[in-house]
């Protein structure tokens, strides 16, 4: 096996592959990323660990065709550290030769013989815009459950009919949930998925920067367990997370009493500063009134602080607490300059939209449900 190749080519494509590898595998193998190279002029990376894998195609000038698999991580670490020049790689004896300029590296080969088969490639369901896609993970992802619980609560919901894409996360405390348009192959098209959300975030920041990226979901994807992402020569697969989502559709109110309507970078600067003060696990309390929403935290003998920021009410006033990150969180999530909250009760979950102006209308497209914390009257 012999190819050369530009650095800055081979570099990009070993980091994209390698990106997932697990950092102690079960077994030894999957710590490696196969090349594979062909004839035609073409090195196909790939990665995987039985639930996540990854691949990308670059054109090489190949002298001798062959397959090898090497240690990723240190591969992605030596590709980008080499000098800004053509990249030779050959096999010599058990090892695999990597020069550039004056630096050479010689790394082990590990048994390719060993390694798993890799999932067959996906077939396009549809295509959703790189950066609507990306903001709309981030958006969601934030929402779902960071530990190993309730594991189905890890995931990010993807609901799919015909043009209407649906993303929904819940770890209990909140619920984040939106909706966009994108593509699909098929007008009737029919589709749910439990996408684990830390691949899903990787993965959508990874791909985002294309123009769009291809969905496979079902079938098309190689099997019911698996979805795949395609945007240009990257191609990925995962495996979906099992069991029954919770119906959490009920949990957003149906109406609402009070509505507010605050800057959104105004209100997470005052948040931030009085939340300084909030010990662990306590909550910031927020007065919604005509004109101003004050923020506060601590009592008694504790550091207090408070902080007033321009608001637009409508309805009775209402007083409100939440733990800080949480509220933090949906407002960076919100993405616009101007957060709609809508409430009903101090005890039952706010609803915050994005709002691009003051005196407009509330972008529904995302919600971010959260529930309030019960403090002493």
């Amino acid at each position: 096996m012999k190819f050369r190749v530009e650095r800055d080519v081979l570099a990009d494509a070993v980091t994209w592959v390698a990106r997932g590898l697990p950092s102690r595998p079960p077994v030894p193998v999957l710590a490696g990323v196969l090349l594979d190279v062909a004839a035609e002029g073409t090195v196909t990376l790939s990665a995987f660990d039985y639930e996540v894998s990854a691949r990308m195609t670059i054109p090489a000038d190949v002298s001798e065709p062959g397959q090898v698999l090497v240690l990723g991580r240190l591969l992605a670490d030596i590709s980008r550290n080499l000098p800004d020049r053509p990249v030779e790689v050959e096999t010599s004896g058990n090892k695999v030769q990597v020069t550039c300029g004056s630096s050479r590296f010689a790394l082990l080969l590990m048994p390719v013989d060993e390694y798993p088969t890799l999932p067959a490639s996906p077939e396009p369901s549809g295509s959703v815009p790189g950066d609507v896609f990306t903001q709309a993970v981030a958006q969601v992802a934030v929402a779902a459950d960071r530990g190993d619980t309730l594991p189905i609560l890890t995931g990010v919901r993807v609901v799919i009919e015909g043009e209407q894409m649906t993303l929904l996360a819940t770890d209990r405390y909140r619920l984040a949930m939106r909706t966009l348009t994108w593509s699909p192959g098929a007008t009737d098209a029919s589709h749910v998925a439990l996408i684990p959300a830390r691949t899903l975030s990787e993965t959508a920041k990874a791909l985002g920067a294309a123009g769009a990226i291809d969905l496979s979901l079902g079938t098309a994807a190689g099997g019911e367990g698996l979805v795949g992402f395609e945007a240009g020569s990257r191609r990925t697969t995962t495996r979906l997370l099992d069991g029954d989502y919770p119906k959490v559709s009920s949990i957003f109110p149906s109406s609402s009493d009070t509505e507010a309507v605050v800057s959104t970078e105004e209100l997470i600067e005052a948040v931030k500063r009085v939340a300084l003060v909030a010990e662990r696990n306590t909550p910031v309390r927020l007065k919604f009134a005509d004109g101003q929403v004050a923020i506060e935290a601590g009592s008694g003998d504790e550091a207090q602080a408070s902080e007033a920021v321009e608001c637009v009410l409508t309805g009775p006033e209402i007083e409100i607490a939440f733990n800080p990150a949480f509220l933090l969180d949906g407002l960076h999530a919100v993405g616009t300059a101007h957060t709609r909250f809508s409430f009903t009760q101090p005890s039952r979950p706010a609803v915050l939209s994005g709002q691009a102006e003051v005196d407009g209308e509330a972008d529904t497209a995302y919600r971010y449900v959260l529930m309030p914390v019960r403090f002493a009257s």
